[in-house]
């Protein structure tokens, strides 16, 4: 097992793996025990860890795996109550539940409620009996029993058991864990993919943004060859290739010229609808851009992005997307803005929430945001397939989805 940066692996391409239990159970110490660092702060003082921090590293043969570490799940008081609720959260993203019990803590109503919450969101659960070292008699069959899950016994002062632990990690960890590929299933061997990447002020400097780099990694890894080129470029490299490419993938904002220079007979999409596949539910995100017709002005639209970055002059979710829609309504809309880990609430408000790609945070959590709209009652929808859809290309991107596609028939 070795530490890892987030510039090898992203952290939304990571397992995540959320460690839970009680004030002073012994999470922290279990994080520095799996990753053999002094990486998280330890103390005897209850309360240590107030909000869920991240720790990125890798686990073989798993791979590269995000742990969490929580605040107490019996945190008292008002801001108590709030740290709990923020450590509740977490299970929204987590894809491996670790439950960590210190033996003198009379593990009870609060463990089996966190189970329980686990269990109703398909989360796997290992408990973990902590402190063997000051309890060498333990047996975690009764408390096994008592919870309903598997109990491993370590210590993570002297490193007991905790190689058993990684053992447990590796089989209970979900085998649908990682997402679909970004584009591997679209082309074979040898195929050429063009790259339309768009060199504006929204671009980051020196280096291409994250969902261009994956897509890039991807078509390597399926030994096919990808050409990147500038919006401007794109007709002239498409004439230089002595055949034409399997697929063309754009830059959703550089939608129109790409569809106008881009023979019909070659597949065009976006970066932004592959990942609305990769991340989320193409079909879903597809069915969702329908609220647009039913949009009215006066209607409130939330538009999410599951990072904060610096806005630009012509910023897309602040400035092109709302413009976009109000001049599809024929009025003015109410626009409300969420940045980062946290959705409103109150989504019920809204008659449409449109998001970003979503290439900064797991499948599981762009699941979840998925199923809290649905919940609510409320279309969502992602960057990409509304902008085609509002350029009135959508149903030529969707051409590699046809399932997808299908959507918009009728």
């Amino acid at each position: 097992m070795t530490a890892g940066g987030l510039n090898e692996t992203p952290r939304g391409e990571r397992l995540h793996i959320a460690i839970f239990g009680r004030r002073n159970a012994g999470k922290s110490s279990l994080i520095n025990a799996l990753t053999n660092q002094t990486i998280a702060i330890v103390s005897d003082v209850p309360g240590t860890t107030t909000d869920p921090v991240y720790k990125s590293m890798e686990i073989l043969p798993v791979g590269p795996v995000v742990l969490i570490d929580t605040a107490g799940i019996d945190d008292l008081g008002e801001l108590g109550e709030l740290r709990v609720k923020k450590t509740i959260d977490v299970l929204d993203k987590a894809d491996l539940m670790l439950l960590v019990v210190d033996p003198e803590q009379d593990a009870g109503g609060y463990e089996s409620s966190l189970v329980g919450k686990a269990r109703e969101q398909g989360v796997p659960v290992i408990g973990v009996l902590n402190k063997v070292d000051l309890n060498p008699e333990l047996t975690p069959e009764e408390l096994s029993e008592k919870l309903g899950i598997r109990m491993v016994t370590v210590s993570s002062v002297t490193r007991q058991g905790i190689e058993d632990l990684k053992k447990e990690i590796i089989k209970s960890a979900p085998k649908e864990w990682a997402s679909p590929t970004i584009i591997g299933d679209l082309i074979n061997p040898g195929d050429t993919v063009v790259l339309v990447v768009p060199i504006d002020l929204a671009a980051p400097k020196g280096r291409l943004i994250l969902p261009q780099v994956q897509t890039i990694r991807d078509i390597l890894d399926n030994d096919a060859c990808a050409v990147v080129v500038k919006e401007r470029e794109l007709k002239q490299a498409l004439q230089d290739l002595n055949r034409k490419p399997k697929l063309v993938v754009t830059d959703s904002q550089a939608f129109l010229k790409a569809d106008a220079d881009t023979p019909g007979d070659i597949m065009l999409t976006s970066f932004s609808i592959l990942f609305a596949r990769h991340k989320g539910n193409l079909e879903a995100l597809v069915a969702g851009v329908r609220a647009v017709e039913r949009l009215k002005p006066g209607d409130r639209v939330l538009i999410a992005e599951a990072c904060t970055h610096h806005r630009v002059a012509d910023d897309i979710g602040t400035v092109k997307i709302p413009r976009w829609l109000r001049q599809r309504v024929g009025g003015e809309l109410h626009f409300d803005w969420a940045s980062g880990i946290e959705m409103p609430e109150d989504l019920n408000q809204y008659q449409l929430i449109v998001h970003c790609g979503a290439c900064m945070i797991n499948r599981r959590q762009m699941l979840h945001r998925m199923a809290e709209a649905a919940g609510a009652g409320v279309p969502m929808v992602n960057y990409g397939v509304l902008i085609a859809y509002l350029h009135g290309i959508l149903k030529r991107a969707l051409t590699p989805f046809p399932a997808a596609g299908r959507l918009l028939e009728g």
